[in-house]
């Protein structure tokens, strides 16, 4: 029953704010223009959900096209770094700049280097940008995370660097690399829509861009019903994620 009732929770939360919203906007004859209740937004839904569901796709395909190559790219530097100390020195603090700066701040810099005719190339190119940095900083730390112990057993044996390196600190870096790109990946989708924001272009026709059309049209129920497509969507990739991890835990902690 307590298992029943924890399950239960956040959905009953949910509904309960639901109410909330729905019941203020009629008794306070809010206008719709200005803040659209559930109701119309869930009719915003119904009606267009053949176009929200390409936009969320191209958004999403394009997070993940990101995440891939974001990841390729993270572990073959942090394998790099792993292997030199100079490397390491010279690569950090390259890696913390790009880490905080704003995507933002370089988002029109990377949209006009992507070219006007191609801004699909942008909304990747950003996506990669915030993706990075949680995938290389987690292998980095994993492939450092060894146990002393181990490492002296290798260094009993004589095991070379790249003995190390394949069967002890690339396994001992599977958890952190799971986490980091559970992280990445809801960096990748905002990497993303932050991008489509600036482009601005009817060729990209994802969720963001569609809020953004929305806005100018003052049709917040299309506007609401693209984030709850927007946030339905990141919450599966994450979810999908997590039980990656699980999996990846399970086979871990067996070998």
């Amino acid at each position: 029953m307590r298992r029943l009732v924890e399950s239960l929770s956040p959905l009953a939360l949910i509904a309960l704010l639901l109410a909330a919203w729905e019941i203020a906007c009629r008794a306070l004859h809010v206008p719709i223009y200005f803040l659209a209740p559930p109701s119309a937004v869930a009719q915003s839904l119904a009606e267009d959900a053949p176009g929200l569901i390409k936009a969320a796709w191209y958004t999403l395909s394009s997070a993940l096209t990101a995440l891939v190559i974001a990841s390729l790219l993270a572990q073959a530097l942090a394998l790099a770094v792993v292997l030199s100390t100079v490397l390491e020195r010279a690569v950090q603090p390259l890696a913390v700049v790009l880490q905080v700066t704003p995507v933002i701040a370089i988002a029109p810099l990377v949209n006009i280097w992507a070219g006007a005719d191609h801004p699909e190339r942008a909304v990747v190119a950003l996506a990669i940008v915030v993706a990075f940095f949680p995938i290389y900083s987690g292998a980095l730390a994993g492939l450092k995370a060894v146990d002393p112990d181990l490492m002296r057993l290798f260094d009993l044996y004589g095991a070379g660097r790249f003995q190390r390196l394949i069967r002890l600190r690339i396994p001992s870096a599977v958890p952190f690399l799971l986490q980091g790109h559970k992280v990445a990946a809801g960096l990748a989708i905002v990497g993303a829509v932050v991008a489509e924001f600036v482009a601005g272009s009817g060729k990209v026709q994802g969720l963001a861009w569609r809020i953004f059309d929305a806005s100018f049209k003052l049709q917040t129920a299309r506007m609401i019903a693209a984030l709850v497509v927007l946030g339905a969507m990141g919450a599966m990739l994450y979810a999908l994620l997590e039980l990656i991890e699980r999996a990846g835990l399970r086979w871990w902690r067996g070998r």
